[in-house]
């Protein structure tokens, strides 16, 4: 029966995008023997990989063929360390950053037709904003972009 527990491990490494697909090709030793060691966390993973090279002295190229890693790999880990800490080891969750439909020319126009029909709805809104300026913009994201015109900038009243 599966360990309840590593089961619970398992989910929040996924969930987090921690978990280590390639953990089979993890074949440093300490990662058997270990209770802490878990080739299944990334973080873990590619931490220890660069420390096996600068603290342990390893060549790049063992190291990334104990760990299941490409050359390539290892460099952006050790940048991602050195640039960020641990953090820098946390995938990026992929897609835009921000807002990149709902720019201002576009918010500025979705205020000029709440304006002049204050008693639209989002869902309401999508259409012409497609018609205007060609693209598609999700109900959710503008009622989002109209939120965040109302909070308060730092340093003002509330």
């Amino acid at each position: 029966m599966a360990n309840p527990r590593q089961d619970a491990k398992v989910e929040a490494l996924k969930a987090e995008r921690c978990f280590n697909l390639g953990h089979e090709a993890v074949h440093d030793p300490a990662f058997a023997s270990s209770q802490f060691l878990d080739p299944r966390d990334l973080m873990q993973v590619k931490y220890e990989m660069v420390r096996r090279v600068r603290i342990d002295g390893d060549s790049v190229s063992h190291a990334v063929t104990e760990y299941g890693f490409s050359r390539p790999s290892f460099y952006e880990a050790a940048h991602a360390l050195d640039s960020h800490g641990l953090a820098g080891l946390m995938p990026v969750r992929p897609g835009p950053r921000r807002a990149h439909k709902m720019s201002a020319e576009v918010v500025s126009f979705v205020q000029q037709l709440l304006e002049e029909s204050p008693d639209l709805r989002a869902a309401n809104l999508v259409a012409p904003i497609e018609q205007h300026f060609g693209v598609r913009v999700h109900p959710r994201s503008i009622e989002r972009a109209l939120a965040r015109l109302r909070q308060p900038k730092s340093g003002e009243p509330r």
